[in-house]
Order: structure tokens, then C-alpha cells, then sequence
């Protein structure tokens, strides 16, 4: 197919103002998908390399020539940032067409959101959230607004693959349709996809239509990458292991072509040294590095995000040098995290941002220089997204990630020696150089909170329906699957009881009083966990939220300054403050990450090859050379299980987050009476610590035993617990809390298979 041939004509006209000579692999591979078939189309391309385009001009081209009756085209991202950012370019695409693009979220004026109910057409862009909110509040109005949508395109599918809000999403794309009685397909986009079968099968799952994957040749992507390690404070890891730095000389990172053997070092790079006195190192590298450059600097966190920031800022106002780092979370107003946007998009901006993953994805923020990344993100998923926000104008991508570490007490243990940050990203980025590993989707869960958040939606916009009725819409959903009737009887029966719904005269179910107070609330659009969060006002601007408030005098750090508590109002939770000067830890709840098992055996394979890697700086090349002495000399190379003194042992078994968790029980509620073990203390995943008075070959004959047989996955629960894990846990019949915890949670399989593979320690 001669893909530019068939684009309307105001496609082939955007084409040619915008000076491209030919089209990318991705356009025509996409064009040929969407024009040639009727199936979904899964667009797995690199960041940066023209997917939106390459989904939107086939999909302008088919609403222009035959222009729908409603909403044509249902676009779905997962960050408010995301859709302010491709409300632009697709308005510039469309506009010529007179095809009108509409944002639907939070931040938006309910004006635009009128007009598009009065007279539906065009493509309308929303969060997932945004999109519940509509199916409750809006729902007599779906009939009309989507009877004739055509396409459902779902940017960045990647992050909705592996938990509750991307099942949500897949909820409501099965609820509208069905409501509205079209049929459209879906289109997802992603940069990051490891395994395209399985999320190919997650896209089409409840739509019955097939998947289409297309296979294009993608350009080979060159990086700029460096990893250098620093001790909080003190002397460095060069210095301190000097005569020890035989392993491999380190040099200022490499510029890697993805994909090749060859590497080449970057040049040698002037910084001048002029951090103040006694600075955290880390940081102050990055304050040096980003100077006179449009910089991206990545936390794992919001409170580090706003310390990293404070301190960035306080060294600028020590040097006198104008301020030049914003910050972006989303924890933030909205007016700071599009000012923050706005200024990044400005070509001639040599601001940097501190960010969490809020910026992380496919937000298009300029020619963007280099990215910085403050320790290990979690998966390899969230490395590539956040190095591929750079080198968007012809330049490689480029990123620095700065790992971070206190210097070991006198009297640590052997596990805490090891500098896990630095481990698991040299793990991360091998992993991607010599497999292309990314996460795979994860579809093995019993979503119970997410099955009562739908039942509740449901009830809360449809009304009064019979038991039958409802266990037909929501049972029937993709992501339910798993679920049986008897299970759905068991929570309707509770929530029954409970009160959150009700049973009419005529039999029927509706949504009773404790049910209304939840699902009248915003926040229960969201099926992520949540804080309880308080608004901070500092005069008549809104800074953003935090939890946990201090009393009246004391500070708070939040937009990357210091202010001081004037007033708390519980009862409204607002937060009066003032402008100060110093550093204080800011606080905005818990934030648990998914480590996969595969990026753990890496990390095991860097401890143990003696290779180095061109990315890495000095202080890393000395650091990863103690650390694996450290590694070989107190025998982690040779068994799991390391003695540390007397009955003390530490266990690393190499596992991801959920098959360590199922270990942790299984060594609690399996294993400990055999084998006399007490006072587990987990480092997850790490490695665990506990003592126990059998010797090492019994701990190994007993766990191997334990293991082989056939135990129901509900005997590592412990008694009278209650193991809540998702946002809505709460309200679910203990018993189904329970069973989702230990089916869909815990990694059993993956647990028992290294325990049996233990046979030979």
C-alpha cells in the first residue's frame, strides 16, 4: 500500500509544511494496519519516533471521508501532562479538517466539556479516571456521545500492563461500548514492550477482534550514557580502593548504538568544580552537570524529588547564580506542573526539572539534553521511557544516573555492604543491551478491590438491577475472568451487609448510604491507592497536596521550598503557610515499586562476571570491583545462604518483589518450627536476615521438602490477618482478601522453583 497516497489530503499537506521527505517505518507500517484491516493494531516503537502520528493520520483520513455522528475517536493516556501535551499537536493536525479535539480532565474548564455533550464529534482525549467519572456522572448522555466511535487509541499501554488501573481501563472501554452500542478498535502505543504476543492479547482481551502487531525495521537508536556512584559523604569509593582499580579503569560514561558491539567512550567533559563546601556529592554533581543545559533530573519519590530540588536550589542561591530547576509531581497544583511544562517546551529555556514519573511519559518537552536519574528506577520499562525523553531533535539520547550510598557502619552486616542501587541499574541496563528485556503484562491477578469498584460504578450510574443483572455486566468483563459466581455472591452478600448497597422492595440492588458517601467522592474515580491528602495554600496560591500535616509553626517542604505552617483546618483539610528559608523532608505517603525476578538474576550475573561496562565513571568502576570482592570473599557466589555469625544468617535468593514476599511466609509458616528460624527482617528483595538453629544443609533439605509438596496457597497467610493491598481491600469480605492475596499476589511458582533449584547448595 502506498500509505502517504491514501492520507487525506490535509494529512498530505501537514506532511509537506512540516518538511518531511518520506515517511517514518512506524507510519507506514501503521497506515497499512489501519487502512488494510479491521483489527486492533498494537505500534511498539521507540520513543520520539512518530507513533501518534503514525495512529492519528490513518485515523483522521477515515473521519474526514465518512465523518461519524458522535465521538469518532476515543484517545486514552494516563497523564493529565500526556493529554495537555498531544491536545496541541493534534489540534494543528486536525483543525484544517474541521475535526475538533477536546480534553476531558480535572483541569479542565467545564465550558469545553458543555460544548462537547451539546454536539459530539471529533476526538476526545481523558484519563482513565476522567473516563469512570464520565460513565457515573454522564451516563444517560454515553448512548449519544459514543454511538459512533470508531477507534479507541491507548497511549503509553505499557503502564496500564501490570496492575488495577490498567484493568480499570479495559473495564470502561468494555462498559462504553457496550453501552453505546459501538464496536471500536483499539489502537495502543508504547515504547517499551517485551513481549508484544502477550500485550497484543491484553489489548484485544473482551473486544472480539484480533490483534495486529506490525513488524517494521526500527532505526538503530544511539545512547549517551553514563553511571557514576557517590558515598553521601566522606571519601569516595576511587579513593579508598585505589590500588584496587586493576578491574578496569572507568571513564565519563559511553556512547552506545543499541543492538552493536562497539562502544565508544564520550570525550572527556569540563565541569568546573564549584559546588559549595560540604555539599551532598550526588547532588552537586548534578548541579554542576546541568548548568547552561535544558536537564530532566528523575527521582524515584516525591519527598526526594522535593529534597533534591531544595538543595539544587540552595546551591544556586550559594553560588549567586540565578535559579534555573523547577520541579514536577504529582503531588503539585496544577498551575506549577504546567508552568513547569511550559518552560521546558520553551526552546530557549535552560531551566532543569527534579520529576518523578510525572514527566516520565511521552510528554514531548523540547530538545531536551540530558536526563538524570537519582539511583535505580524499578523496571527497565521506566529506564527507557525516562531516557527516552531526550534526544527527541537528532541528537542520541542521553542519561546519567547518579547512585547514591551512606558509608557502612563498622559493625554491618555482609548484605548491606553491597550497593544494590548501583547493581540493579547496571542490571536494568544490561538486561535491555543483550535481550531486550522490558516487563511483560501481568494478567494472573483475582482483582477483588477492583471488582467492587466496578460493581459499585455500575450500580452508582445504571441504578436499580437485579442480582443477575449486575453479575451480567461485571462478571462478563475481560478482567474478571478468573473470578467465579461464588465469589461475586460472597461479596454481594457482604456488601449487602454492610450497607454499601441496598435490596429494594422489588428485589433489585442499588447503591446504599455507605456505598453513596464513597462513590460521590472523587477520589472514587481513581482505583490506585491514595493518601488522605490536604491542599496547601500559601495566600491566594495553591502549592499542591501532602498528607500527614504538622501542627501550626512547623515547616513543610513542598514545590521545592520551604514554608512555614500558619493554620491546619482538619475538618476542611487545608493548609495555610508562609515562604521560609532552610530544608525540611517533605512527606506524600507510600509508594511500593515492582521489581521483576529477571532483573534480580541479573543483578546475582554483575556480582559474579568480571566484566566492566563503558557506561560506567570511576567511582562506580571502584565501587562495583569492592563489591564484588565483597561478593566472592564471604561466599555469596557459592550458596544463597551466607552465615554472619552464631546462629545469624542472611538469605539472598535473587527473587522479584512478590515471589520474595511468598518466600518470607513461606520460611515463617512453613519452615520456621522444622527448622528453629526467628527474627526474619527483610530487606525486599534483597535479601532477608534471621537466625535458626538448624545447620545450612538442613535449612536446604527442609525448604526443598516443604516446598515439593502440594500446600494451598492460603496457608501463607498469617493468622488473623487481613493482607489489604489494593486501594478498595477494605471493603471486600475478608475471606476474598485472603484468596486474592495468596492466588493473585503472592509469586508461588516462582518462589518454589528457586527453592527447588537450591538442590545442589
Amino acid at each position: 500500500m502506498d500509505v502517504f497516497s491514501r492520507y487525506a489530503p490535509f494529512i498530505q499537506d501537514y506532511i509537506f509544511e512540516n518538511g518531511w521527505q518520506t515517511l517514518r517505518a512506524v507510519q507506514n507500517a501503521a497506515g497499512e494496519a489501519i487502512f488494510g484491516t479491521e483489527e486492533n493494531v498494537l505500534l511498539a516503537a521507540s520513543t520520539a519516533s512518530g507513533k501518534t502520528e503514525a495512529a492519528f493520520f490513518p485515523i483522521l483520513t477515515l473521519l474526514s471521508e465518512e465523518p461519524p455522528l458522535s465521538v469518532g475517536a476515543l484517545y486514552i493516556a494516563p497523564l493529565k501532562a500526556l493529554i495537555n501535551d498531544q491536545f496541541g499537536r493534534l489540534t494543528e493536525i486536525a483543525e484544517e479538517a474541521g475535526i475538533r479535539v477536546t480534553r476531558w480532565h480535572g483541569d479542565v474548564a467545564d465550558s469545553a466539556k458543555r460544548k462537547l455533550m451539546k454536539n459530539p464529534s471529533g476526538i476526545l482525549q481523558i484519563t482513565p479516571e476522567s473516563l469512570e467519572s464520565l460513565l457515573i456522572n454522564k451516563h444517560m448522555e454515553v448512548p449519544s456521545l459514543f454511538a459512533d466511535l470508531r477507534f479507541i487509541v491507548i497511549d503509553e499501554i505499557h503502564s496500564l500492563l501490570r496492575g488495577d488501573r490498567g484493568a480499570q481501563t479495559f473495564c470502561l472501554i468494555e462498559r462504553l461500548s457496550r453501552l453505546a452500542g459501538c464496536s471500536p478498535r483499539r489502537i495502543g502505543l508504547s515504547a517499551t514492550i517485551g513481549d508484544p504476543e502477550a500485550a497484543a492479547e491484553f489489548l484485544s482481551a473482551g473486544s472480539g477482534r484480533g490483534t495486529v502487531v506490525p513488524h517494521f525495521e526500527s532505526p538503530k537508536e544511539t545512547w549517551r550514557l553514563s553511571m557514576e556512584h557517590f558515598y553521601n559523604s566522606g571519601p569516595q569509593a576511587d579513593e579508598l580502593k585505589a590500588e584496587r582499580e586493576g578491574n578496569g579503569r572507568g571513564g565519563n560514561g559511553a556512547e552506545l548504538v543499541t543492538g552493536e558491539a562497539a562502544h565508544e567512550l564520550l570525550p572527556e567533559e569540563e565541569a568546573s568544580d564549584t559546588a559549595p563546601e560540604l555539599a551532598d556529592p550526588g547532588v552537586a554533581y548534578i548541579f554542576e552537570h546541568t548548568r547552561g543545559r535544558k536537564c530532566l533530573v528523575f527521582t524515584n519519590s516525591r519527598e526526594e524529588c522535593e529534597s533534591v530540588c531544595q538543595m539544587l536550589r540552595r546551591y544556586s542561591e550559594l553560588r549567586h547564580e540565578p535559579e534555573r530547576f523547577l520541579i514536577h509531581h504529582g503531588n503539585l497544583s496544577a498551575s506549577y506542573r504546567e508552568s513547569a511544562e511550559e518552560d521546558m517546551k520553551d526552546e530557549d529555556s535552560l531551566m532543569s526539572v527534579c520529576a518523578t514519573a510525572t514527566l516520565e511519559l511521552g510528554i514531548d518537552i523540547g530538545k531536551l539534553e540530558r536526563a538524570f536519574q537519582i539511583d535505580a528506577p524499578f523496571t527497565v520499562s521506566g529506564f527507557l521511557q525516562r531516557m527516552g525523553r531526550t534526544g527527541r531533535r537528532g541528537d542520541p539520547a542521553e542519561m546519567h544516573f547518579v547512585m547514591r550510598e551512606e558509608h557502612a557502619e563498622a559493625r554491618a552486616m555482609l548484605p548491606e555492604l553491597i550497593p544494590w542501587y548501583l547493581i540493579q541499574g547496571i542490571a536494568l541496563v544490561q538486561l535491555y543491551l543483550e535481550e531486550r528485556f522490558v516487563e511483560p503484562p501481568k494478567t494472573d491477578r483475582l482483582p477483588y478491590s477492583l471488582l467492587y469498584h466496578q460493581t459499585m460504578s455500575t450500580l452508582a450510574s445504571s441504578g436499580e438491577m437485579t442480582p443477575a443483572e449486575l453479575a451480567s455486566r461485571v462478571l462478563t468483563l475481560a478482567a474478571f475472568r478468573r473470578i467465579t459466581q461464588d465469589d461475586y455472591r460472597i461479596l454481594l452478600s457482604h456488601l449487602l451487609e454492610t450497607g454499601h448497597i441496598e435490596r429494594t422492595e422489588n428485589g433489585g440492588l442499588i447503591v446504599g448510604l455507605k456505598g453513596e458517601r464513597i462513590t460521590s467522592n472523587y477520589k472514587f474515580y481513581a482505583v490506585f491507592q491514595e493518601n488522605i491528602e490536604y491542599s496547601v495554600h500559601a495566600g491566594p496560591e495553591q502549592l499542591g497536596t501532602i498528607v500527614k500535616p504538622p501542627p501550626a509553626g512547623d515547616k513543610i517542604a513542598i514545590a521545592g521550598r520551604v514554608w512555614v505552617v500558619e493554620e491546619v483546618d482538619h475538618q476542611r483539610r487545608e493548609v495555610y503557610c508562609s515562604l521560609v528559608k532552610g530544608s525540611v523532608p517533605a512527606y506524600f505517603g507510600d509508594c511500593a515499586g515492582d521489581i521483576h525476578t529477571r532483573i534480580l538474576e541479573r543483578m546475582q550475573q554483575v556480582l559474579l562476571e568480571e566484566k566492566t561496562y563503558p557506561y560506567l565513571k570511576r567511582h562506580a568502576v571502584a565501587r562495583l570491583f569492592e563489591a564484588r570482592g565483597t561478593f566472592l570473599k564471604s561466599g555469596m557466589d557459592q550458596t544463597p545462604l551466607i552465615p554472619l555469625g552464631g546462629k545469624m544468617y542472611a538469605l539472598l535468593p535473587w527473587l522479584g518483589n512478590y515471589a520474595f514476599l511468598a518466600l518470607e511466609r513461606f520460611l515463617k509458616l512453613r519452615c520456621a518450627s522444622r527448622l528453629g528460624l526467628r527474627g526474619l527482617n527483610a530487606s525486599r528483595p534483597y535479601f532477608m536476615q534471621f537466625t535458626m538453629d538448624a545447620s545450612p544443609a538442613e535449612f536446604f533439605r527442609v525448604t526443598r521438602e516443604e516446598a515439593r509438596k502440594d500446600f494451598d496457597p492460603m496457608t501463607l497467610v498469617y493468622p488473623n490477618e487481613n493482607p489489604v493491598f489494593e486501594k478498595y481491600d477494605e471493603y471486600v469480605p475478608e475471606e476474598l482478601v485472603k484468596k486474592g492475596f495468596a492466588y493473585g499476589v503472592l509469586d508461588i511458582e516462582g518462589m518454589k522453583k528457586r527453592v527447588l533449584g537450591w538442590e545442589e547448595c
